[in-house]
C-alpha cells in the first residue's frame, strides 16, 4: 500500500469514499500518476458491501462484475457472489493497486479557496486542485413520513439495519417497498414469520432470463445513445423493477409474492388503511431507498432540495473541479453497480487530467 498523503497537503485530486467508485476513480488516477488520496471515513476497507444483510447476492455473476483491472474472482458453489464475497475482493483490490487510502477520516465540508478546494475533515484538511465525491447512498437511508410512526409500539427498521430473518421468527411482519431489497427480504422472512408486502404502485418484475447482464447491457447502449444525440430509450426501467434472482422466483411458487396497496397510517399495534381496514403486526421494514450521502458538499451550495447536484456528465455544472461517481444514473448510466463504476470512473478521471494538464500550462 503506498503511502497516502496526510493532513496539510496538497494534492492533485482528493477522492471523497473508498467504496466500489472511490477505488475505480483510485484506480485510474494511478494510471495518470497524479498526486491524489482516497478518503474514507470506515474502519476497514470493503465499502458498504459490508454492511449488507447476510443472504444478499449480487444480480450478475463474478465475471460480470469486476472493477477496472482486475476481474472478480468466482465464488465457490455460488453464481451470484455474496456481499461479503464483494466486500473481499474490494479490500484485496485496494491491495493490489497500492491505492492511497486514508481511514477512518470523515469528510465535513468541502470548500472554495484561492486556486483549489479545500476538503476538511475529523483528521485535518487536505488542498485538492479537483475532488471526486464516490461517498454513495448507504448511509442515508429513506423512512417515509406517515402518521402514528411515533405511536407504534412494535419494532421498524429499514433496509440499512436488517441481518437475517431469524430475528423475525414466529413474528408478524410488514414489508414496505417496491423494489429488490423488499422482495429480497420478504423472500426469507417469509419462510419465520407472517408477512405482508406493501407498496405504493403494483409490483413490476422482470422477466425470469433477465439478471444483471442483460440490464447493464441496455444501460450501455441507452447511454451510447443519449451521447449520440438520440433520445436516450428507458429501456431498463421499461422491463420492470424487480429482477428475479433466485429466492424471489422460488416465494413466487409459494405464493407469497403478493402485493397490498400502501397503508396510510402506523396505529399503536399495526398498520391501517385509508378505507378502515386494519392489520396487527410486530415490525415493520422499510425498503424504501436511500438518498445520496453529500451533506459534505453543503459549503458549496451545490445540493438540491432532492439531495442532488446538477452534472454534465460526473461533472458539476456550477463548480467544475467537482465530480460525482456511484450515486445512480444521474452520474452515468449503471454507475452504482461495480461494472459501471468503472466506465463512469475512467471517463470521469480523463476529463480532470485534462482540466488539470490545461491548468499546469497556463500556469506557464
Amino acid at each position: 500500500m503506498s503511502r497516502a498523503p496526510g493532513p496539510g497537503s496538497a494534492v492533485d485530486v482528493a477522492v471523497i469514499g473508498g467504496g466500489q467508485a472511490g477505488l475505480a476513480a483510485g484506480y485510474f488516477l494511478r494510471r495518470t500518476g497524479a498526486d491524489f488520496v482516497i478518503l474514507d471515513d470506515r474502519e476497514r476497507p470493503g465499502g458498504s458491501w459490508s454492511d449488507y444483510w447476510d443472504s444478499l447476492r449480487l444480480f450478475s455473476p463474478a465475471a460480470h462484475s469486476p472493477l477496472p483491472g482486475w476481474w472478480m474472482p468466482d465464488q465457490d458453489g455460488e453464481e451470484f457472489p455474496t456481499a461479503d464475497h464483494v466486500a473481499r475482493y474490494l479490500t484485496a483490490y485496494e491491495q493490489r493497486y497500492a491505492l492511497p487510502v486514508r481511514r477512518p477520516v470523515r469528510v465535513t465540508g468541502v470548500r472554495r479557496t484561492a486556486g483549489a478546494l479545500e476538503v476538511a475533515g475529523d483528521a485535518g484538511t487536505w488542498r485538492a486542485r479537483s475532488v471526486i465525491s464516490a461517498t454513495g447512498t448507504w448511509r442515508a437511508p429513506v423512512v417515509p413520513h406517515l402518521p402514528g410512526r411515533a405511536e407504534f409500539t412494535g419494532r421498524q427498521l429499514h433496509t440499512a439495519s436488517y441481518r437475517r430473518p431469524e430475528e423475525f421468527a414466529g413474528q408478524r411482519v410488514v414489508v414496505v417497498g417496491g423494489g429488490n431489497s423488499a422482495a429480497q427480504i420478504l423472500a426469507e422472512v417469509s419462510e419465520v414469520a407472517e408477512t405482508t408486502w406493501v407498496t405504493r404502485r403494483p409490483p413490476r418484475f422482470m422477466p425470469d432470463d433477465v439478471d444483471g447482464r442483460a440490464l447493464f447491457d441496455i444501460a450501455t447502449r441507452r447511454e451510447r445513445d443519449r451521447r449520440a444525440g438520440g433520445p436516450g430509450t428507458g429501456a431498463v426501467a421499461a422491463l420492470g423493477d424487480i429482477v428475479m434472482v433466485p429466492s424471489v422466483r422460488e416465494v413466487r411458487e409459494r405464493g407469497v409474492l403478493k402485493a397490498e396497496p400502501m397503508f396510510a397510517r402506523l396505529t399503536r399495534d399495526g398498520v391501517a388503511w385509508s378505507d378502515g381496514s386494519a392489520q396487527p403486526c410486530d415490525a415493520v421494514v422499510w425498503c424504501t431507498g436511500f438518498r445520496p450521502v453529500l451533506d459534505h458538499l453543503a459549503p458549496l451550495g451545490l445540493p438540491d432540495a432532492d439531495g442532488r447536484v446538477a452534472t454534465e456528465g460526473t461533472r458539476s455544472v456550477a463548480e467544475p473541479r467537482l465530480h460525482l461517481l456511484g450515486y445512480g444514473d444521474w452520474t452515468g448510466g449503471a454507475s452504482a453497480t461495480l461494472i459501471g463504476a468503472g466506465r463512469t470512473a475512467k471517463t470521469a478521471v480523463a476529463e480532470i487530467t485534462a482540466s488539470l494538464r490545461e491548468g499546469a500550462d497556463g500556469a506557464d
